[in-house]
């Protein structure tokens, strides 16, 4: 899988730390979108999709959950619960987030705008696209 977790600068001051993520550096793609997650009901789980196009990198700005990611053969599951850390998704690999904490926020950084046709919903369907992809 060539998902990974990246470090971003972590600026550390007794007034309180910064992080930054500056597209085409640290952020290896150009950032089109970006969108959060929060309110999360214990139990709940979000993702559930794979992108045809899309990348996202994930990070846990506040709180902690864990992404599992799926390229139809293997898994792996990240934990992310530091603000400074994100994991890179790439296309073709199925996402779910799941094990939110109290007050968790789930930041995404998306290299494409929303579209619909982007991504794939269901499992079965994923499975066909990546066997049809490796081919």
């Amino acid at each position: 899988m060539s998902s990974k977790i990246i470090d971003l600068p972590k600026i550390i001051d007794r007034r309180g730390n910064l992080t930054v993520a500056e597209e085409n550096k640290n952020i290896p793609f150009g950032i089109k979108r970006v969108y959060w997650v929060y309110d999360v009901p214990g139990g709940e789980c979000r993702g559930g999709h794979a992108h045809k196009k899309c990348l996202e990198f994930i990070t846990a700005v506040s709180g902690s959950f864990t992404v599992t990611l799926d390229n139809g053969t293997e898994k792996e599951t990240f934990l992310l619960n530091h603000p400074y850390q994100g994991l890179l998704v790439d296309t073709g690999i199925w996402r779910t987030l799941d094990d939110f904490s109290s007050g968790a926020v789930c930041m995404v950084m998306a290299s494409e705008l929303f579209e619909e046709e982007d991504y794939i919903r269901d499992y079965d369907e994923f499975i066909r696209y990546k066997k049809n992809a490796d081919h």
